[in-house]
């Protein structure tokens, strides 16, 4: 099978999907969930915040 993984495109600043709050980059303490096949970016206050929503798979739209 020749299927290929897509590879994570750089866009350089990451936006907060929850309280947008920018960072340059995506700092080790971001968290990144796929929702929907679309990434999406949380802060580590809101990571924090909602860590038990994230670790139950919850969409952030119910959290």
């Amino acid at each position: 099978m020749d299927q290929q993984n897509p590879q994570p495109q750089e866009t350089g600043n990451q936006v907060c999907c929850r309280c947008s709050a920018v960072a340059e980059g995506t700092p080790p303490t971001w968290t990144c969930s796929v929702e929907n096949g679309v990434r999406r970016y949380f802060c580590e206050a809101c990571a924090r915040e909602n860590i038990r929503a994230i670790e139950g798979r919850l969409d952030s739209a119910w959290w």
